[in-house]
């Protein structure tokens, strides 16, 4: 079941994409885009800054109801998306940090190194998600559907994934310190490599902790500590 290590309890490593801080104001408006400067990572040492475009709810929506489907390093911070569908929309790189848009429809979708922290995702559909290197750090995604999706060193530290399917997730080397997986649907899961300190598996379905990191701090799915 697993093998025991210690890892600093604060560990939130963001495995290649720093979260967007925004450093310049609005440059302008086109057609919902609002170019704003954000820091992306670091090359040799020094900052490297990007121009990540502001997008609002209705040019996204418009754009997409118009066949557009790629909007990739877009901002959407604290975008208002209730019950909205989005299948198969590509936001790779894109900030959806304080995002709203519990009971959507993105399955399929394409948010591989994308921000999501503290983002309210509730009984969304990611059926099929590539979600792989996201920030989902505190993130509500409660009952989410996620069969299939793509979690691989996701940072989904202190996420709520409470009652989530992730029947077939890849989740190799996901960040799952503090985060509460309790009676989430873990069939056929992959949790290779994944932290799971502090984690609460409690009545989770399916659980495979083969070669995941656990430590006493692990609550697994019979309510018990790891290691007892």
């Amino acid at each position: 079941e697993g093998f025991r290590v210690r890892v600093n309890s604060g560990f939130q490593a963001r495995r290649g994409l720093i979260k967007q801080k925004y450093l310049g104001s609005a440059l302008g408006f086109n057609h919902g885009f609002q170019p704003l400067v954000s820091s992306l990572g670091f090359n040799h040492g020094g900052l490297v800054l990007t121009t990540m475009e502001r997008l609002t709810q209705d040019a996204l929506l418009e754009a997409y109801q118009n066949g557009q489907r790629e909007f990739s390093a877009v901002d959407l911070t604290n975008v208002q998306l209730f019950e909205v569908d989005l299948r198969q929309i590509d936001l790779q790189g894109s900030c959806l940090d304080g995002s709203y848009i519990p009971y959507g429809n993105l399955s399929l979708a394409n948010l591989r190194g994308a921000s999501l922290v503290k983002a309210q995702l509730g009984d969304i559909n990611l059926y099929g998600a590539d979600l792989a290197k996201a920030l989902l750090i505190e993130a509500d995604l409660g009952r989410a559907d996620l069969r299939g999706a793509n979690l691989e060193q996701a940072n989904l530290a202190g996420a709520n994934l409470s009652g989530a399917d992730l029947r077939q997730a890849v989740l190799t080397a996901a960040n799952l310190v503090g985060a509460n997986l309790s009676g989430a649907k873990l069939e056929g899961a992959t949790l290779t490599l994944a932290q799971l300190n502090r984690c609460n598996l409690f009545r989770a379905m399916g659980v495979d902790l083969e070669g995941s990191y656990c430590d006493s701090t692990t609550i697994l799915p019979d309510g018990y500590t790891y290691g007892l």
